[in-house]
């Protein structure tokens, strides 16, 4: 374990060489999908996707953003416990983008950065929600009316 909650070694080893990864944020319903697998005509994949009530609808959910792919053998999943920042901090994010941006299509550097901006501004808008009391947060302490 470090200082981001868990082992970066592992981490950074699940993502150099995971077929499909499935990335859980803390507080964010969203998760990070990626798909490394490209041929001729479809490039990797990096997107934000909903929850996956199953696993079988997880894979059903690839096999429909992928249909010209077959099914992996397996998705690999882990949770991020920290904000999407130190994702990034801690070269992960990096790592990621490197390998998709090595597979040569074009558009995947850029499809990287606006990835990594949605998920920014989902966390903002998520911490503002629990913030202002949203209707899926719970306050702790409320100010008595005197």
């Amino acid at each position: 374990m470090d200082e981001f909650g868990m082992n970066l070694d592992e981490v950074m080893e699940v993502i150099d060489t995971a077929e499909v990864l499935v990335i859980r944020f803390a507080i964010l319903d969203r998760r990070l999908l990626v798909d490394t697998r490209h041929d001729d005509v479809d490039g990797p994949l990096l997107k934000l996707v909903p929850k996956a009530s199953s696993v079988e609808d997880r894979f059903q959910s690839l096999r429909e953003l992928r249909p010209r792919f077959p099914l992996p053998e397996k998705i690999v999943s882990f949770t991020w416990p920290r904000q999407v920042e130190t994702f990034r901090l801690a070269g992960l994010w990096s790592r990621i983008a490197d390998r998709l941006i090595a597979s040569g299509y074009t558009g995947v550097e850029e499809q990287c950065q606006a990835v990594f901006a949605e998920l920014v501004e989902e966390e903002k808008a998520e911490v503002l929600t629990a913030i202002r009391g949203g209707p899926s947060y719970q306050s702790l302490w409320e100010r008595r009316e005197e």
